[in-house]
């Protein structure tokens, strides 16, 4: 022993109350600083021991109130839309929020019932520190509400995402109270059919020259937005002139909201403030018309612009001649949407040359009155083009081939032919399209509105295969229009092994007797497919879903 025993120097030796406590532990006899030490560690302990029972029996308390409406649990995200939440429900779910401190995406959309309710909520959403999404869609909210909601926005500081659709109650002046705390984080607001007015613009103006960060705002649908405010700058303008405090912003979406010419000025003079915007959507707003110059004069501001929609604005020959002037400073587009405007069949050819064709993906030109010329000039564009639509286009009928010789396989993914007066000759340059590989790519077919074509061009397009990737497929007939479909079915039935990706068979309107439905029923027993028919004709069936939605037909002005 004292061969290994070494000599301790002065460092190594203990002070005695260290020696006494060791000695203490040794003899069992603890010191009264240790038990202090021991207890505080004991009730510490046990402290935690509880946390942990309390946040188990709450997590418990979730997952049963997840499970009684059918939905999957996760502590970073609840999803219950759809879930015809009553406002009982909703203060379960408010009392449950304490136990869900790592929340980020909440989501009640499409819950009718909890409207006039939502201050159930609104009290607890301090709760999740950590929300970062909340989407209340189609709730019925009242202005109550709203502004219920609006108090309690500088106590959820993280929020990026806000989502109040189709709430009517969000117009009227519920945005009067809203309090947003300082610096925030708010990225996307989203006010889409909110009934909001000219007042409404301003309030609106007022908040969003609040957020700095903001890149997507979409007011989409509400009517009344663009109409004249009171005197002082109010309505639409304050909202065009809070823009420029939004310098982030990369997606506006004014769809349908009533703009005018004046409108276009307002929102043309905040361009300049906007270097980031990447999507600009003014469709279905006809006033405009006649006026879009003052909107073309300054897109040049916006050199990162992608996607420029003009559907349906009822555009003049002028307010075209002005686009395709703007058109070759914006070297960043790829999607240009100026369809349902009868004037762009007279100058596609324009159109096209001021394009930057080799990055462009969708220019839809459905229900734009193309003539021969104007068809043949989109045949330049459409190599590039990953999405072609030329619906409502008569001209297509019977010169299909030459649209078809123009499509690259390897790009494009959606073919929209509906209503092109179709014959059976095109179905099967269709076909022969498929054959070479042609459609490889497709995911889209849209053949719907084309009760001219024969059974042998259905046949034709049905048994030539080359569609392995697509999934969503339309044959329906035009309304109140109807035709047996025995002639071409089986050869459909026969091709369905080879469509492997297909989610959507519509059909309306299209006879099937019980025999064909119950070979139908067989073959998508195993298979998650959509298949529309009409309820005349389903007779019970299990695998026919039946829709009453009929597409709008637009009629060629």
């Amino acid at each position: 022993m004292s061969q290994i025993r070494r000599k301790r120097t002065s460092s190594d030796r203990k002070p005695l109350g260290r020696f006494l406590s060791w000695s203490s532990d040794r003899t069992g006899i603890p010191e009264d600083g240790e038990t202090e030490a021991r207890e505080e560690k004991g009730n510490s302990s046990a402290a935690a021991e509880a946390a942990d029972g309390a946040r188990d029996i709450g997590w418990g308390r979730v997952c049963l109130f997840l499970q009684k409406l059918g939905k999957k649990t996760d502590s970073r995200g609840l999803s219950l839309a759809h879930c015809d939440l009553t406002a009982t429900d909703l203060l379960e779910l408010a009392t449950l929020l304490e136990c869900l401190p790592e929340l980020e995406e909440l989501d009640v959309s499409w819950n009718e019932l909890i409207g006039g309710c939502l201050k159930a909520l609104t009290s607890h959403l301090q709760q999740v520190g950590a929300l970062r999404a909340l989407r209340m869609c189609g709730c019925r909210l009242s202005p109550d509400d709203v502004a219920a909601l609006g108090e309690v926005l500088s106590c959820m500081p993280l929020v990026e995402i806000l989502d109040l659709s189709w709430n009517n109650g969000v117009g009227g002046g519920a945005l009067q109270g809203w309090l947003v705390p300082p610096d925030p984080p708010l990225r996307e607001l989203h006010l889409v059919s909110c009934q909001l007015t000219a007042a409404d613009a301003a309030l609106l103006g007022r908040i969003v020259s609040t957020l700095p960060r903001l890149r997507v705002l979409d007011v989409s649908c509400n009517a009344l937005l663009g109409q004249e405010g009171g005197g002082g700058g109010a309505g639409f303008g304050q909202l065009a002139a809070s823009l420029s405090h939004a310098a982030t912003l990369n997606t506006l979406r004014l769809q349908a909201c009533g703009l005018t010419v004046d409108s276009l000025g307002d929102l043309g003079g905040a361009l300049r403030s906007l270097p980031a915007l990447r999507e600009l959507d003014l469709s279905s707003n006809k006033s405009l018309a006649g006026g879009l110059n003052r909107l073309t004069l300054h897109l040049a501001h916006l050199t990162h612009l992608e996607s420029l929609g003009l559907h349906r604005c009822g555009l003049k020959r002028d307010d075209l001649e002005a686009l395709i002037q703007a058109l070759p400073a914006l070297t960043a587009l790829t999607a240009l949407n100026v369809s349902a405007n009868k004037e762009v069949g007279g100058v596609v050819h324009a159109l096209v040359s001021a394009l930057p064709l080799m990055q462009m993906k969708h220019l839809p030109l459905n229900s734009c009155s193309l003539n021969e010329e104007s068809f043949t000039a989109l045949a330049l564009a459409v190599p590039y083009l990953s999405s072609v639509d030329v619906s409502w286009c008569k001209v297509v009928g019977g010169r299909l081939a030459l649209l078809l010789d123009a499509l690259q396989p390897s790009v494009v993914v959606e073919l929209r032919l509906s209503s092109c007066g179709l014959t059976t000759e095109d179905l099967r340059h269709l076909a022969a399209a498929c054959q070479r590989g042609g459609l490889s790519s497709l995911r889209v077919l849209d053949v719907s509105y084309n009760g001219s074509v024969g059974h042998e061009g259905w046949s034709a397009l049905f048994a030539a295969g080359g569609l392995g990737l697509l999934e969503d497929l339309d044959l329906s007939l035009r309304p109140s229009t109807s035709a047996p479909c025995s002639s071409w079915l089986p050869t459909l039935l026969r091709a369905l092994p080879c469509l492997p990706a297909l989610t959507r068979l519509a059909a309306q309107r299209w006879t099937i007797s019980s025999q064909e439905r119950e070979k139908l029923e067989r073959l998508l027993r195993k298979r998650n497919v959509q298949l529309e028919w009409d309820s005349t004709n389903e007779g019970g069936a299990l695998f026919l879903k039946s829709t009453n939605q009929e597409k709008s037909e637009e009629t060629e002005e």
